[in-house]
C-alpha cells in the first residue's frame, strides 16, 4: 500500500515537473500566470492591501474629489473623493467572482448536453440539442446578454445569469465534437460489449478524453466572461453603485473625460490586465495539455 502511494506521488510529481517545464518555455504564459496570481492575491487580500479599504463602500469626501494621481492617491480619486486604486482592488473580487460563478454554471450543463448529443449522433435527441445550441450560438453573446439582463433587475447575480444563458452552447459544441469523434473508438465499443451502461460509457470512458480541451477553454473564457460582465456594468445592467465594479467605474469616469482621465483609464487598464493574463495563461495550458495528449 505504501509503495503504491509512493509511486503515485512520484508519478504525479513527474507529470507536474514535465508540464511546468513545457509551460515555462513560453515566457508570455508565465507572465500571464503571474498576472492572474497577482490579481487573485489583490482580490483576496483587498481589505489588507488597499490603501483606503473604506472607499470600497458608502464613502463620500467631496473635499478630495477628482484628485489627480499623487503619493496619497496613486491612481487619483473619483467624483465622491474615493481612491481609484482601492476600488480597483475590490473590483477584482467581483470580476473573479463573475468568471468563476458563470463557468461553474455553464460548464456542467454544456458538457452533459454535448456528451449526450455526440454519443447519440444522428438520433432525434442529437437534433433537438444541437438545433437549440445553434439558435443560441447564432446570436452574439453580448447582444443576448444585454437582452436578458435588460428584463431582469440590474445586479451582480442577474448579470451572472444573463451571461450563463449565453455561454453554455460553446461547451456543448466543444464536447459534442470530441464525443462524436470518440463514439466509435475501440475502447468505447469494448465497453459496450462488456455490458457497460450508457452512463458509465459517457462519464468514465468519453468524458476523461474531453477534460483537456474543457480546461483549456475555461482558462481562456475567464477573461472573456469578465470582459462581458464589465460591459454589462458599463451600461448599468451589472454591478450597482456603491459596489466597485470595474465597468461601472469606467462608465462613471467617462462623464469627466478627458480632463479627469484617471477615473476611467486605470479601471480600463485593470480589466486589460485580467483579460490579458487569463488569455496568456490559457495559451500556455493549451500547449501543455496538447503535449500530454500526444
Amino acid at each position: 500500500m505504501k509503495t503504491r502511494l509512493r509511486n503515485a506521488i512520484l508519478g504525479s510529481w513527474e507529470t507536474f515537473r514535465r508540464g511546468w517545464y513545457k509551460f515555462s518555455r513560453n515566457r508570455l504564459s508565465v507572465v500571464g500566470l503571474f498576472a492572474v496570481l497577482l490579481v487573485a492575491f489583490l482580490a483576496i487580500f483587498a481589505p489588507y492591501v488597499a490603501p483606503h479599504p473604506e472607499h470600497a463602500g458608502r464613502y463620500v469626501d467631496f473635499s478630495e474629489q477628482h484628485q489627480p494621481p499623487s503619493w496619497k492617491y496613486l491612481f487619483g480619486t473619483d467624483v465622491c473623493g474615493r481612491g481609484i486604486l482601492s476600488r480597483i482592488f475590490f473590483g477584482f473580487r467581483f470580476s473573479l467572482m463573475m468568471g468563476m460563478v458563470v463557468l461553474a454554471l455553464v460548464v456542467p450543463p454544456g458538457v452533459i448536453l454535448g456528451l449526450i448529443a455526440g454519443y447519440f449522433k444522428g438520433m432525434w435527441i442529437d437534433t433537438v440539442i444541437m438545433r437549440v445550441t445553434d439558435v443560441f450560438v447564432s446570436i452574439p453573446p453580448l447582444v443576448l446578454a444585454l437582452a436578458i439582463a435588460s428584463v431582469l433587475k440590474p445586479n451582480l447575480f442577474n448579470s451572472m445569469v444573463a451571461i450563463s444563458l449565453t455561454w453554455w452552447p460553446w461547451y456543448c459544441r466543444l464536447v459534442y465534437g470530441v464525443t462524436s469523434s470518440l463514439r466509435n473508438e475501440s475502447f468505447v465499443l469494448a465497453a459496450k460489449v462488456t455490458g457497460a451502461s450508457t452512463f458509465r460509457i459517457l462519464f468514465r470512458e468519453i468524458l476523461p478524453n474531453c477534460i483537456s480541451p474543457i480546461f483549456t477553454k475555461m482558462s481562456l473564457d475567464m477573461g472573456w466572461v469578465i470582459l462581458l460582465g464589465a460591459a454589462l456594468s458599463f451600461v448599468g445592467l451589472g454591478i450597482q453603485p456603491p459596489q466597485p465594479g470595474l465597468g461601472t467605474m469606467i462608465a462613471d469616469g467617462a462623464k469627466y473625460m478627458p480632463g479627469n482621465w484617471w477615473v476611467s483609464i486605470f479601471p480600463a487598464f485593470a480589466i486589460m490586465l485580467v483579460v490579458l493574463g487569463f488569455n496568456l495563461l490559457g495559451d500556455g495550458l493549451r500547449d501543455v495539455l496538447s503535449a500530454e495528449e500526444v
